[in-house]
């Protein structure tokens, strides 16, 4: 089994004003190194580039700003020789500083992998695709059996719960037991909205509470987007005069109610 030490989290560090000018590590040594020989010919050395090739480079940087990066100078006992501007001197102080931030973040992130397997099961839970709308993702903690169905409850992230309600030969087929790991999707047309204190008087297996986060309006309906309590985001379409009665906007607390019958348990397999 691989384990935590075997996985490292790696990234790469870009600097420029567009995509088509932008500074690597290997440019940013390039002025390192220019700056600490005074000499295009050993800082192309240090770095491991072909006099043609640190000069190029040097012309390409010095087109990406408004002021150049490398000055040449000439004349002198030397013959003459380049060095850094203030310009570049900042944008090389700036770059270090964001490495040095990059590789504490990237060390933190690969310390607080626990082990291959639940890097693996999180890609894979974030690759499900499914034409649901609302998607919710946690542990079984319940399982009722009853003469003809079942329901299944489903404790996601942040302790807000859904149930369903399921066949026999289900829950057979998607090997659900306490403590496996699954998917409740649930249409958005399928989902009304009440507010809290109506709650009670609604039948219906599934109430979660939360604030409306957005509202966006089409000519006959309207999709409403509400964060439970506990995290998760739950999206719901009803009739632009429902909005109206409900008096629903950003910000006001509001109640997804849904049958249990309306929740589709799957699993990753």
């Amino acid at each position: 089994m691989t384990g935590q030490s075997d996985i490292k989290i790696v990234g790469s560090l870009w600097l420029g004003r567009d995509e088509q000018n932008l500074l690597s590590d290997k440019r940013i040594a390039l002025l390192e190194k220019i700056g600490m020989y005074g000499s295009i010919t050993q800082a192309a050395k240090a770095v491991g580039l072909s006099y043609k090739g640190a000069w190029d480079a040097v012309d390409a940087m010095n087109g990406m700003f408004d002021e150049p990066l490398v000055a040449t100078m000439t004349g002198g006992k030397g013959g003459g020789g380049t060095q850094l501007t203030e310009a570049a001197i900042r944008i090389v102080d700036a770059y270090s500083a964001l490495r040095r931030e990059q590789q504490r973040f990237l060390a933190a992130a690969s310390a607080g992998i626990n082990d291959f397997d639940n890097v693996y099961q999180m890609i894979r839970r974030l690759s499900v695709k499914t034409s649901a709308r609302n998607q919710f993702f946690g542990k079984v903690t319940a399982i009722k059996q009853g003469p003809v169905n079942v329901e299944v409850e489903l404790t996601l992230t942040g302790g807000d719960k859904v149930h369903s309600v399921i066949t026999h030969d289900g829950l057979d087929n998607l090997g659900l037991e306490v403590g496996s790991e699954a998917w409740a999707l649930v249409k958005a047309s399928w989902i009304i909205l009440v507010m809290p204190e109506a709650a009670d008087r609604v039948s219906a297996r599934n109430k979660l509470m939360g604030k409306i986060t957005r509202i966006t309006t089409g000519n006959v309906n309207t999709e409403v987007t509400m964060q439970l309590y506990g995290g998760n985001t739950v999206c719901v379409v009803i009739t632009n005069d429902s909005v109206t009665s409900l008096g629903l906007a950003v910000g006001v607390e509001a109640c997804a109610v849904f049958k249990a019958s309306s929740v589709i348990m799957g699993v990753t397999d």
